[in-house]
């Protein structure tokens, strides 16, 4: 590859901001949805996030509280850990159970096809 020479390629850039189609009147209403039919409603998404959140918090406090009963003498880490990991143990399990119920929600919604 001896004297090959390398040529220097310019690309243009591309812009990403969406470009107003001159064909459609600024009335219609004939653009898609950028949301799926089939979404779960809001609040649905809401009790699903809240249920996580408290059932971290008390995954934490059981964590807490088994380490406190069964430790003697200095226990500060052991009942820090317990309540992480409670807290993460806890949170994990709610947090599958609650996408499975989105899911679930999501397919109850979906038109059948026959």
């Amino acid at each position: 590859m001896a004297g090959a020479q390398v040529v220097p390629v310019s690309i243009e850039s591309v812009d990403d901001a969406p470009t107003p189609n001159p064909e459609r009147a600024p009335g219609d209403d004939d653009e898609p949805d950028l949301l799926p039919p089939t979404l779960p409603p809001r609040t649905a998404f809401l009790l699903a996030f809240l249920s996580v959140v408290v059932a971290g918090i008390f995954g934490g406090i059981i964590g807490y509280g088994l380490v406190d009963v069964g430790c003697t003498g200095s226990c500060e880490t052991p009942k820090l850990a317990a309540t992480l990991g409670g807290a993460l143990v806890a949170a994990g399990g709610v947090g599958v159970v609650a996408v499975l119920v989105l899911r679930a929600m999501a397919e109850w919604k979906r038109p059948r096809r026959d």
